[in-house]
């Protein structure tokens, strides 16, 4: 046989193959397995070791005499490789001293480097002990390979083989078993020493249940008499099936908490209703059952909070108003970040106009007070433009400060903050800002040098470059007549505009663009409206807030990657526009903003088994009352550094099985003893 297995012979299994193959089994299964050793024979010996253990088995004539292993103790573990190589030496030779001493034997290992010990001169204290164990043997020390030495190797790693040590993991071996809701019984088969079975605790219920459902005790009566279809069957264990599948009877309290043991599990952590149908289905069954789950995964608040949205986004598109005059109703928003020029820059303020889409992009340094700022405004914006009817910003502390809404206020001016964290709010801002930003880094490259000298040069491209949504430059839109430029002259030669002329000149094109404007609005609604979905809300509603793990979310108290998608829920206040909510915050989230846009809430699914019938609660004079256990689910510890205390895992009354909590096992037990009871006779 074993030449079949060697490179470029056929593989030919013909009768004396078979004969030896058979013989091989005879030999390895019948008596007498081990051989008496002969006195002035030669023995050998093969040792190994490997990270749990120690083995090793004694030859003589190639029949085994005896085999050896052992563990290592702890402080093994700790052992180099080499150390537990000859380590294996050590042990074999003295579990067989008394076949060893006086006798020549061969020792074979598969650590080539013990074949020098005899001739190393720097040993370590453990070495140079063992060495003098060595001395008293008369042997040789060779190599043997390790995929030859399968004998010793596999000695080496057996593990709690004993039935000694069996019993020492008993207690361990139950406590894992108990965390995986599974429950024991005994059984003795033929010649097995013991047996034990293993079944989830909630199939032990359904099938105790099933005895007080009324509908599966007619189907039971009807399987009696074979008056019913053939998809339905009773096992030996008297539970009724249907196409194998196990009934479970028509109990809330049951199939809840079979729900909550299949979503909150540690070995299947919040599934879809999809799944989670296609996995409880191949073992139960009962009527709407494809419901049932779908109800209770969307009533589930952690997948509320943790899963992503799949649908379209919510809110359709609104439009800013369009403004009436020029610099009547303007953006502003900041761009930092930005490399530090020779003058201490290192950002702009950009101010667009609704109108018109002229824009001027104003160098600024970020610790600039808003004193500096509110100077910067009067000197650029105010004085060429006049006082703005509106402003529409995003919440930088910057424009909500106290002083700049100040301002405003004396200067008549109406300031609108964007909901929050929605910047789409200010859409024409961020968008003027990303061409400003390529504008900027094309200059570096092209030119080199401070990007603060090419500003002036960026929003003199901008504004005399072509807008779609106006049909013409922002510049003309603003003046009422092109910009001469190196690229395009214009000869306006002697034609001049006068009195009325210039005036219904200039309203004509101000109607031409609003006109414009209202087309390229209404368009873009309908692009974006096919992309989402309308969502309302009523006032009292209870909904979660989305949060970004990068931006405001450390407002919320969460940090990181693995922070929930949504907090809350919280209630709304009022509707304060189309598709913007006002909600009511806890009191540790005051300083963020109130008003949520309809794209970053999602409505909270309620729980039906919070709602607790106030008849069924007893209240005490001091408006206080006594929850009262109803089952223990499950048992425990809590470790510390120093003790270890056990406890349980409880289901209080009027609260849903996801609400257990753990108690101290020695309080319950000297309150509530019953409990303990009926919680031992569901684990036998």
């Amino acid at each position: 046989m074993t030449r079949l297995t060697r490179k470029g012979v056929k593989f030919d299994w013909n009768e004396e193959c078979e004969n030896a193959f058979q013989e091989l089994k005879r030999k390895l299964t019948t008596t007498p397995v081990l051989t008496a050793p002969i006195s002035g024979e030669l023995f050998t010996i093969y040792c190994d070791a490997s990270t749990v253990g120690l083995g090793c088995v004694l030859m003589q004539q190639g029949k085994v005499v005896a085999y050896a292993s052992r563990q290592l103790k702890q402080h093994e573990r700790n052992y180099p490789a080499h150390d537990l190589e000859l380590a294996a030496v050590v042990f074999a030779l003295k579990t067989w001293r008394h076949y060893l001493y006086g006798e020549k034997f061969e020792v074979y290992s598969d650590h080539k480097s013990l074949k020098y010990i005899f001739t190393q001169k720097d040993l370590n204290s453990r070495q140079r002990r063992w060495m003098e164990t060595l001395e008293d043997y008369d042997f040789a020390l060779h190599y043997h390979p390790e995929k030859a030495n399968v004998v010793a190797d596999a000695l080496s790693r057996k593990s709690y083989g004993q039935l000694s040590s069996l019993g020492l993991r008993e207690f361990e071996m139950h406590a894992v078993i108990e965390d995986f809701e599974l429950c024991l019984s005994q059984e003795g088969r033929g010649s097995c020493l013991y047996s034990i079975s293993a079944r989830p605790m909630v199939i032990q219920r359904i099938v105790e249940a099933q005895v007080h459902d009324e509908f599966l005790e007619k189907v039971k009566t009807q399987l009696v008499v074979g008056e019913i279809d053939e998809n339905w069957s009773m096992y030996e264990d008297g539970s009724v099936r249907f196409k194998g599948r196990l009934c479970v009877p028509k109990d809330v309290e049951l199939r809840n908490e079979l729900l909550a043991d299949a979503h909150r599990a540690k070995y299947t952590i919040h599934p879809g209703n999809t799944k989670m149908y296609q996995d409880l289905k191949r073992q139960f069954w009962w009527s709407r059952m494809k419901r049932d789950i779908a109800q209770f995964v969307a009533n589930c608040q952690i997948c509320q909070q943790v899963k992503a949205k799949h649908q379209r986004p919510a809110g359709l598109l609104q439009p800013l108003p369009i403004p009436e005059w020029k610099w009547d109703n303007i953006t502003m928003d900041f761009v930092i970040g930005l490399p530090r020029t020779r003058s201490k820059k290192n950002g702009v303020w950009v101010i667009v106009d609704h109108l018109t889409k002229s824009a001027h992009f104003l160098a600024m340094k970020t610790t600039d007070s808003m004193n500096s700022l509110a100077k910067l405004y009067i000197q650029e914006i105010v004085r060429l433009h006049g006082i703005p009817v509106s402003i529409v910003s995003d919440r930088d502390p910057k424009f909500t400060s106290q002083f700049w809404q100040s301002l405003q206020r004396a200067l008549g001016t109406q300031l609108n903050f964007s909901t929050a964290f929605h910047p789409q709010t200010d859409g024409q801002s961020e968008r003027v800002i990303q061409i400003l930003e390529d504008m900027l880094r094309a200059c570096v490259l092209d030119f080199g040098r401070n990007w603060a000298d090419y500003l002036p040069l960026a929003e003199f491209a901008y504004n005399n470059s072509y807008q779609s949504s106006i049909g013409m430059a922002p510049y003309e839109a603003l003046y009422g007549r092109p910009c001469r430029s190196p690229l395009c002259w214009i000869e306006m030669g002697e034609s001049h505009l006068l009195g009325p002329e210039i005036v219904q000149e200039t309203t004509k094109k101000i109607q031409l663009i609003k006109e414009k404007l209202k087309t390229a609005q209404d368009r873009q609604k309908s692009y974006a409206d096919k992309r989402r979905r309308p969502l309302e809300f009523e006032e009292g509603d209870l909904v979660f807030v989305k949060v970004s793990p990068r931006r405001g979310i450390f407002r919320f108290g969460k940090k990181r990657k693995l922070a929930p998608r949504f907090v809350g829920p919280f209630q709304i206040d009022k509707r304060v526009g189309p598709v913007a909510y006002k909600l009511i915050l806890p009191q540790q989230l005051s300083l963020v903003h109130d008003v949520f846009h309809v794209l970053m809430l999602r409505k909270c699914t309620p729980n039906p088994t919070w709602v607790v019938d106030l008849q069924d609660v007893q209240i005490s004079e001091d408006t206080s009352y006594v929850e009262e256990p109803l089952r223990i689910l499950e048992a425990g510890e809590h470790r510390f550094r120093n003790k270890v205390i056990p406890a349980v895992k409880v289901w209080w009354q009027h609260h849903g099985i996801e609400e257990a909590t753990w108690e101290p096992e020695e309080e319950m037990r000297r309150h509530y003893p019953q409990l303990f009871y009926e919680f031992k006779g569901k684990l036998v």
